[in-house]
């Protein structure tokens, strides 16, 4: 069950990530409270304190706009893929959990030997 929460969790993480920095780029002006992504109060203020002018210029610019969409588009890919591997994913999940839950019993079992015994015993080893 955790398996599949973990899943879904990330499916949701990622879509909203990948909607988020697909738009936020682009977005008109004034919405959400957030000005234009060129010219908000974090971007002047990290070019003010690291003394870099052209920073602002640089991010306002088209390239980094569609840099940032652009992996948000990948985010919205990984999400997609994820939903169409559903099943997969979270079988792998399980057996990584269940392989990790066996190496510990093991390692319980045999915590008790000296470290000669330990290299003896094969069930330590393996």
């Amino acid at each position: 069950m955790s398996a599949k929460l973990s899943v879904i969790f990330y499916i949701i993480l990622c879509l909203e990530i990948g909607i988020f920095l697909t738009v936020l780029p682009w977005w008109p002006q004034g919405m959400w409270g957030i000005s234009d992504w060129g010219n908000n109060y974090f971007l002047l203020y990290a070019a003010r304190k690291t003394g870099i002018q052209g920073l602002q210029a640089v991010v306002a610019s088209g390239w980094v706009r569609g840099a940032v969409s652009g992996v948000g588009l990948l985010n919205l890919g990984i999400a997609f893929w994820e939903i169409f591997h559903f099943k997969q994913t979270v079988s792998a999940l399980q057996n990584q959990t269940s392989r990790s839950t066996d190496n510990a019993a093991r390692t319980s079992k045999t915590d008790h030997l000296s470290d000669n015994e330990r290299r003896d015993d094969p069930s330590y080893n393996s």
